[in-house]
């Protein structure tokens, strides 16, 4: 019952974001900048929520992450451009192939285990990066034309499903499987936890997410490159993990919101853009080891804000 108002507040206050973005979007409150700012924010919130779930919570360093976004990019691409498919399908069916990347990637890799997990996981994305910038059907090094078909609604309505499958499993016996594993593997394999499938799952499950975010940036952007998929695209995705706090969902999502503004309106500034970026991600990290919200979540912070209040009643 609880969990059911939790779910339902929070749809609520979803919709409500998303009717008023629409609404100053449709009234030409917000220009095509600021649109394409919200468009892309979402986009990144879902690449890290997703990163979320395979680093943050079943504990496995992958650096791997750009390697999906580009599978789910480029099928999503080839779906709309080569095969005429509606859009719809094709977020689909670009989630679905960065699913199997994902468990190409992952049932070799089960053997390995931080640095090594991350070095093999950083090669997977390089071999992809590599393929698309050899095959001529997508346009090689020159890149892919795509039409611009990604809207906001599109960018909710998939942002809002990525964040609700991942609180839920989250929140599932699976996630809890998924949380021994990262604290402890060898004691969740001796209770009875099947670590392999647990591992694999969350592969599975982020990179179909990043696949489907993918989709979005591909189609948010008139042309795709191999270039914007490479070693620095997963640290981007990394950081905004790390930053916001390793399990905490909520600190992945804030984290991505502040590095988005700061990076979008730095842009002007190209020069200095990287050197104050770095400067807050130093700053934070110097003051905030753990993260900004730590293991915390929002509604954590809310149980903490709400107890005082209940004590002082009861005293009364």
């Amino acid at each position: 019952m609880k969990k059911s108002k939790q779910f339902w507040v929070f749809a609520v206050l979803a919709i409500a974001i998303y009717a008023a973005v629409q609404f100053m979007i449709s009234g030409g409150f917000l220009n095509n900048f600021y649109s394409n700012t919200l468009i892309f924010m979402g986009i990144n919130i879902m690449l890290a929520v997703s990163l979320h779930l395979v680093i943050g919570i079943t504990g496995q360093f992958s650096l791997g992450h750009a390697g999906f976004l580009a599978v789910g990019a480029y099928v999503s691409a080839i779906m709309t451009m080569k095969l005429d498919l509606p859009f719809f399908a094709a977020i689909l069916i670009a989630g679905i192939a960065a699913a199997l990347a994902g468990l190409v990637v992952g049932i070799p890799s089960l053997r390995l285990r931080g640095d090594y997990l991350a070095i093999a996981t950083l090669g997977f994305a390089e071999i992809i990066r590599i393929i698309f910038l050899n095959i001529d059907y997508v346009g090689g090094a020159a890149g892919m034309q795509v039409t611009h078909l990604t809207t906001w609604t599109y960018t909710f309505i998939c942002l809002f499903v990525t964040i609700l499958v991942i609180v839920n499993f989250t929140n599932s016996r699976h996630g809890r499987a998924c949380i021994a594993v990262r604290e402890n593997e060898i004691a969740a394999d001796a209770m009875g936890i099947n670590t392999t499938y647990y591992k694999v799952l969350a592969f599975a499950i982020g990179s179909f997410f990043a696949g489907v975010a993918g989709a979005l940036y591909a189609h948010n952007f008139y042309i795709i490159q191999p270039a914007n998929f490479g070693f620095l695209k997963s640290i981007d995705i990394l950081i905004y993990v790390v930053l916001g706090g390793l399990g905490s969902l909520s600190g992945a999502i804030v984290a991505t919101i502040l590095l988005t503004i700061v990076s979008t309106f730095l842009q002007d500034f190209p020069e200095t853009r990287m050197i104050i970026y770095s400067l807050v991600l130093i700053i934070v990290m110097l003051y905030r080891p753990q993260g900004l919200m730590g293991k915390m979540e929002f509604t954590d912070y809310l149980k903490m804000w709400m107890r005082p209040k209940r004590g002082s009643q009861h005293e009364q």
